[in-house]
């Protein structure tokens, strides 16, 4: 297994959507680490790190979101896998 770490940000209706909730969930499923939260500008960060597969998982359902999100852009930086997070949080 090969671990990764990517930085996440989702744009379009993503907040007051349950999007977070949605994403921890799913994160939690999934074995991933990490947390996410709403910025300012009306989009969703998050940090995720865990095996590259679980991963991949998250990054395709990000695309989609919860029932009531429109996603219009999707950006996804690859980071340096730090093992830093023993659990996924939701910021605020």
């Amino acid at each position: 297994m090969s671990s990764q770490r990517i930085r996440i940000f989702v744009t379009g209706r993503v907040q007051g959507v349950f999007f977070r909730q949605a994403l921890k969930i799913m994160a939690k499923k999934n074995d991933i680490f990490g947390w996410v939260k709403n910025l300012k500008d009306g989009r969703v960060e998050s940090v995720l790190e865990g095996d590259a597969e679980n991963v991949s998982k998250i990054i395709e359902w990000v695309h989609g979101g919860p029932a009531n999100a429109i996603v219009e852009d999707v950006e996804i930086h690859n980071e340096t896998f730090v093992g830093e997070f023993s659990k996924f949080d939701v910021l605020y």
